[in-house]
């Protein structure tokens, strides 16, 4: 009788735990061929864009079979990727090859202004604490001079120079200067189609009188605009660049004449400098680490 109690209870176990087990089971839901497509669609679209790596400073140009060979598939494919990303504007035909579009640098220069200042920012804090002084970013826009950032002076008596957005000076100003320095002449002429506007009787109005004024900027490696722009205001500026040594921009600091001894204009240019030299580094400048410049050719 006892064994047989026993029995039942067992049988009645195992039935509840394999009940249960049936219904943990999960239905295998079919996989529909239009998310298999999503799928491959996206597989392909990473792979075409990654051959993009591919191109750096050393390897600037490469051939459809380079293209196959690094990106793992063949030439036929390796074409197939090189008509889209052309289409796009992200590769163009060089020298039997293809090399990197001008959609690349579009697109650099939007990243960019979203990383410039975001990087800029402790180096510019530094300049601020130091010299006491308003601090500015500039960035090369297309033809236009644009301030990105701007820290305000930390004195009761401070200067206006300007807030974010289009300088409309580049000529009379030190961000501007220190910009305009290192391009080619027919850049500086787009920059200035509309004109070298006069704001004070210091202002440089004539073509060849900037050039002149750009040439000593190169040689000393910062601008100064004394009055240029604005009557009272002594403005000391220095140019960013990248890995490429391309000019990317621009930090000032600007004080009233009334602050503007000799020291103080000695420490702003130190500061500047430095700053500028750091975050040119940080943007792979050669030689920016050890405070060394590439020197430019003159206009």
């Amino acid at each position: 009788m006892g064994k047989k109690k026993r029995l039942g209870v067992v049988r009645t176990t195992k039935a509840r735990i394999v009940k249960k087990a049936k219904s943990k089971a999960k239905p295998v839901r079919p996989v529909s061929p239009s998310s298999i497509a999503k799928e491959e669609n996206s597989s392909s679209l990473s792979r075409m864009l990654g051959t993009l790596r591919l191109f750096s400073r050393t390897q600037p140009v490469l051939s459809a079979d380079e293209i196959a060979q690094g990106a793992g598939v063949p030439t036929s494919t390796a074409y197939r990727y090189v008509k889209e990303l052309a289409k796009a504007g992200l590769l163009v035909r060089w020298k039997g090859g293809f090399a990197l579009g001008p959609r690349i640098i579009y697109l650099g220069h939007a990243c960019l202004q979203v990383d410039l200042p975001r990087r800029a920012q402790p180096y510019l804090e530094t300049v601020n604490q130091a010299t006491g002084e308003t601090v500015h970013l500039a960035a090369l826009q297309g033809d236009s001079v644009v301030t990105l950032s701007v820290r305000e002076a930390r004195h009761a008596v401070r200067v206006d120079t300007g807030k974010i957005g289009k300088v409309e000076a580049p000529h009379a100003t030190s961000v501007g200067k220190a910009i305009m320095a290192w391009l080619p002449e027919d850049e500086i002429k787009r920059i200035l189609a509309s004109g070298m506007k006069r704001f004070t009787d210091k202002t440089i109005t004539e073509l060849p009188a900037l050039l002149e004024s750009l040439r000593i900027v190169r040689r000393n490696g910062y601008a100064i605009d004394r009055e240029e722009y604005l009557p009272g205001v002594i403005c000391v500026g220095a140019a960013i660049r990248d890995q490429a040594g391309t000019v990317i921009g621009a930090i000032s600091a600007s004080t009233p004449t009334m602050r503007a001894s000799d020291d103080h204009i000695a420490l702003m240019r130190e500061q500047i400098t430095a700053a500028t030299r750091g975050l040119s580094a940080e943007f792979g400048e050669p030689g920016s680490q050890n405070g060394e410049r590439p020197q430019a050719a003159a206009n």
